[in-house]
């Protein structure tokens, strides 16, 4: 069942918009607010990413680019946090990141991988899971969750459709993140974009020079539609 929400999270926006799928969003201001907390990759990754999704557009044109609002990003979780408390989850991720210092570690992208949903599919550059992602994982989860609320609505979503663009299945990804997305469940990568399946089944039975890059910043996104880290909330400093 997770699974299947986990695949119509990733893709059910991007399909909705080419089936004309619509759905209410609530008011402007909403009191909860979807965040996606993430590592900055360095330009190592950042390189491979564009690279990979200018290759897919020009396959699939109606995907999307990675841009100012499509940053290329690895997910540490996402999460519905109480709006009133952002300037609190900043602070508790801050204090972690200082602990642990994610800028000196060595991570190695290795595979291209996709999440299916026919005739399209959402790719993605995986990276290898460590003893280190994962604890920093779980030190962000306990950090925020004192802030966290069950749910929200498609109101909690960055939007320039007024909600439109947000599934009930993206909600419930969220919802369920820590269940499905964390600890052994964790797989760390960049998304690079969508085409076909039969162009991904070419492009992930080719030869991947693996590579390894670091972290260089952390931020605290606003989710939108695709499950991106859509708006920047703060940008958060990595001790060296």
């Amino acid at each position: 069942m997770f699974k299947f929400i986990k695949i119509v999270a990733a893709l059910g926006i991007y399909l909705a918009s080419l089936l004309g799928y619509a759905e209410t969003s609530g008011a402007q201001q909403n009191p909860v607010t979807a965040i996606d907390i993430a590592l900055e990759p360095d330009q190592t990754m950042i390189q491979h990413a564009q690279a990979a999704n200018s290759r897919l557009l020009k396959a699939f044109p109606k995907g999307f680019a990675l841009d100012a609002t499509h940053h290329p990003h690895v997910t540490m979780l996402q999460q519905f946090v109480r709006t009133a408390d952002l300037e609190k989850v900043y602070a508790a991720v801050n204090k972690v990141l200082a602990d642990e210092k994610p800028a000196s570690w060595k991570l190695k992208a290795y595979k291209y991988y996709y999440i299916p949903s026919p005739p399209v599919g959402l790719a993605g550059i995986v990276v290898e899971s460590t003893p280190d992602l994962l604890r920093l994982q779980q030190k962000i989860i306990d950090a925020v969750t004192p802030f966290t609320v069950k749910t929200g609505t498609p109101a909690a979503f960055m939007s320039t459709e007024n909600g439109r663009d947000i599934q009930k299945a993206l909600i419930s990804y969220v919802t369920h993140f820590v269940r499905i997305g964390s600890g052994k469940k964790f797989n760390p990568h960049v998304t690079i974009g969508v085409a076909t399946i039969p162009y991904l089944k070419k492009m992930l039975a080719e030869p991947f020079e693996a590579f390894t890059f670091s972290p260089t910043g952390a931020s605290v996104y606003q989710l939108g539609a695709f499950g991106t880290a859509r708006k920047e909330l703060k940008a958060l400093a990595l001790t060296p």
